[in-house]
């Protein structure tokens, strides 16, 4: 039987590349992001390349906390059951001294890739302990791990994210339930663009001279701990660009 899949910022880079695993392996799609014309476009897209599976679609801003209790409400309506949920929704905003730092970045940060994905993971989680099953995936980052220069705030909200699966792992450990934390290093998405609020030249350079991880790396990686049997629980999984090291340690060509 296919499973259901929901996933947060699934309108591009890692999360649309998520959805597209997923469909291939065979799975239905829950669609979720702030681009409603984007989200209608995947659907119709992935509709005809798979029309044996569901694909539903939903906008969503996980830092409005009204708007993800009704839209989670209404996808648990119309789904029913939730196998995987994958909090995949998250960005980074500047890079400069903490002292010199933006504050509407700063907050948008947290919002987003802390206090989003928790509100997310509390309205699904009832229903999962409910079924006794279910697997939730948690977007953090190697910068939750090894900080560095310019991203103190950024760093400080994807170890956030570590430290929450691992305290939801604990609470939901006498059920089926499994909690991944996928920790990406360099990855070559519109993930730099968004930080430099649009600079597109200056976010070109942060791939330059190395072979960046693709979007497709991090979706093949997700698929495959969702994938394990029910004995195995992958807790996490760091991956990294073959040139980089701990942190922003990177060689460039």
């Amino acid at each position: 039987m296919a499973k259901n899949v929901v996933i947060t910022g699934a309108t591009s880079g890692i999360g649309e590349a998520i959805a597209r695993a997923y469909l291939e392996k065979g799975e239905n799609v829950v669609l979720t992001g702030r681009r409603t014309e984007r989200l209608q476009a995947l659907k119709a897209e992935f509709v005809e390349a798979f029309p044996n599976q569901n694909v539903w679609t939903f906008p969503l801003d996980v830092t409005d906390m009204t708007m993800v209790k009704t839209v989670c409400s209404d996808i648990l309506e119309a789904v029913g059951s939730i196998d995987v949920l994958v909090n995949n929704a998250g960005l980074a905003l500047g890079l400069a001294p903490y002292q010199d730092y933006d504050e509407l970045d700063m907050l948008t940060m947290l919002d987003t890739n802390v206090k989003g994905l928790m509100a997310v993971t509390r309205c699904f989680l009832p229903s999962m302990v409910a079924a006794n099953q279910g697997h939730i995936i948690n977007m953090g980052s190697t910068a939750g791990i090894y900080a560095y220069a310019g991203a103190a705030v950024y760093s400080a909200t994807k170890a956030a994210v570590k430290t929450f699966s691992d305290g939801l792992r604990i609470d939901t450990i006498a059920t089926d339930i499994k909690v991944t934390t996928i920790q990406p290093g360099i990855v070559e998405t519109d993930f730099s663009k968004v930080r430099f609020h649009g600079d597109e030249a200056r976010a070109a350079t942060v791939y330059q001279g190395l072979e960046a991880l693709q979007a497709q790396d991090i979706a093949d990686a997700v698929v495959y701990v969702t994938s394990q049997p029910r004995r195995i629980q992958i807790t996490d999984m760091t991956i990294m660009a073959n040139q980089q090291a701990t942190g922003f340690t990177i060689h460039r060509d």
